[in-house]
């Protein structure tokens, strides 16, 4: 049965557990119900839920948990080509497990050095560290961007260049509040609107047009 936590998170869950049995052991009340509420709390954000991937061969899927905070038509600087860019925005109560929007191949990966903006603030799409990767498929080319917050100072990718991903596979995490944005075909049917809640992994959040 596979434990529902992202690995990466064991190096925080693990010593916190020890920590809280020992003060409950030693009777440390106070220190008890610290050690137990950051145990609790780190378990909840690095959780990582299985998800009912859809299998409509032209969707979207959102690549992130969050709030749909942009959508907007621009030139990505990564490709220089016109894509519209979908702008999720993490709390630090979303999963932050990152998964892929579309099957295919990784066809170029980069690491962007920044700031760290809070991630609600627009700037963050330019201006704060984050990793770029580049999926494709056929013709079709989907850019999805890591981007790290104010508290997230951890940028997790597992993705390289040459790797093939399924639908809706894991491909990295974002520790502690963050932004994900996901460029897609200007022709796309974008199916999400500005304030809607959306889970990765299973909501869908366009479709590629059908010649793609």
């Amino acid at each position: 049965m596979r434990i529902p936590f992202a690995k990466e998170g064991y190096i925080f869950i693990v010593p916190l557990a020890l920590l809280s049995l020992v003060c409950w052991f030693l009777s440390w009340f106070i220190s008890c119900f610290i050690a137990t509420g950051f145990f609790l709390f780190v378990a909840y954000f690095f959780r990582d839920p299985e998800r009912t991937i859809p299998q409509d061969k032209n969707a979207i899927i959102s690549p992130a948990d969050g709030k749909i905070v942009e959508i907007v038509e621009e030139k990505d600087p990564f490709l220089g080509e016109t894509f519209t860019r979908i702008s999720v925005f993490l709390n630090v109560f979303n999963v932050h497990v990152n998964r892929v929007p579309i099957a295919g191949t990784v066809d170029k990966y980069r690491y962007i050095p920044g700031k760290f903006l809070a991630a609600f603030n627009h700037k963050a799409s330019l201006d704060n560290e984050q990793t770029a990767i580049l999926f494709k498929n056929g013709d079709t080319k989907i850019v999805v961007k890591q981007i790290a917050g104010l508290i997230a100072r951890r940028i997790i990718c597992y993705a390289k260049e040459g790797d093939n991903f399924e639908l809706g596979q894991r491909f990295g995490l974002i520790r502690f509040g963050s932004r994900v944005d996901i460029f897609v075909p200007t022709a796309s049917k974008v199916s999400v609107q500005l304030g809607d809640k959306v889970a990765g992994g299973s909501s869908i959040i366009g479709f590629l047009p059908e010649s793609e």
